[in-house]
């Protein structure tokens, strides 16, 4: 795993897997659980966005020049409840220069889809640190 998951928090105490690492190409699951449920008992629109922006970070940092989201438009299309896992999965559309666009679709475990995510990227003139030995 990257340098950037092995310090990513956030994306750790939500329970997120990383299943596919490539330029320009990630998957990552995340399983729902009750503390992430909103007052309707369903998932909260901020972990699904989460979930995806995750995917979508992952997708977007290519190579060990720093990607950051220059912004991101979700569309939530079915709920999900605790107990069900949802995956994202992100591509690459183009990187023209520094910019980038992404698509990210959140699925839950029977396959459907529950939001399509689409994030745009700036790339940075900042490197990832070097790991020490």
């Amino acid at each position: 795993m990257r340098q950037m998951m092995q310090q990513d928090r956030a994306s750790a105490a939500l329970g997120m897997t990383v299943e596919v690492d490539e330029p320009g190409h990630a998957v990552v699951s995340m399983p729902v659980r009750e503390d992430m449920l909103n007052g309707f008992a369903i998932t909260h629109g901020g972990f699904v966005f989460t979930l995806a922006d995750t995917a979508f970070a992952i997708a977007c940092n290519e190579d060990e020049r720093v990607t950051v989201a220059g912004g991101a438009d979700i569309t939530f299309l079915k709920s999900t409840h605790a107990g069900q896992t949802l995956t994202a999965s992100a591509v690459r559309r183009i990187v023209n220069g520094r910019n980038g666009l992404y698509d990210v679709t959140v699925t839950d475990e029977t396959g459907d889809v529950v939001a399509e995510f689409r994030g745009r990227s700036i790339t940075t003139n900042r490197t990832f640190p070097r790991p020490t030995a």
